[in-house]
């Protein structure tokens, strides 16, 4: 696969998880706002728990196989908090936001800081899959190649 094609997947997979973060922090602010009960609303984000995790990892795995492993190391923090944050529900809970729990302890306003973290993360990757897009482009550009049959202008 060229480098150029899977830049290009992984701007499309950031781009998702850009625009299901800020859905996330949508329903939050409904719910901080009383415009949806704590039921609604964990119900609506629970659903998105794992194609997040999943969209994610497929990024991080497509990356490791292509050997990008700057990338890859940076990738590290998020994934492990997001597996860790999966395995660490309460037995009883019905997931990562649990209506009962979601008022309790300032639980709303870590995962509304935990989405904020995670759309500033995603954004920034979102420029550097970008630029690296770019710059596989840039690197296949057919003028530097050895063609005999091409007049170098800069040589008289």
């Amino acid at each position: 696969m060229s480098d150029t094609l899977m830049f290009a997947f992984c701007l499309f997979d950031t781009g998702a998880l850009l625009f299901l973060l800020v859905y996330y922090i949508i329903t939050l602010s409904d719910l901080e706002c009383d415009y949806l009960n704590a039921q609604q609303c964990c119900s609506n984000l629970n659903i998105w728990i794992l194609p997040r995790i999943i969209a994610h990892l497929i990024t991080v795995i497509l990356l490791s196989f292509t050997g990008h492993w700057w990338i890859v190391l940076t990738s590290l923090p998020v994934t492990l908090w997001l597996i860790y944050e999966w395995f660490s529900v309460p037995k009883g809970n019905m997931g990562v936001y649990d209506p009962t729990e979601i008022y309790n302890r300032g639980q709303l306003k870590r995962h509304m800081r935990d989405c904020m973290i995670g759309l500033g993360y995603y954004l920034i990757m979102f420029f550097v899959f970008l630029y690296c897009m770019i710059l596989s482009m840039l690197a296949g550009d057919p003028r530097h190649k050895e063609d005999p049959s091409m007049i170098n202008d800069l040589n008289p």
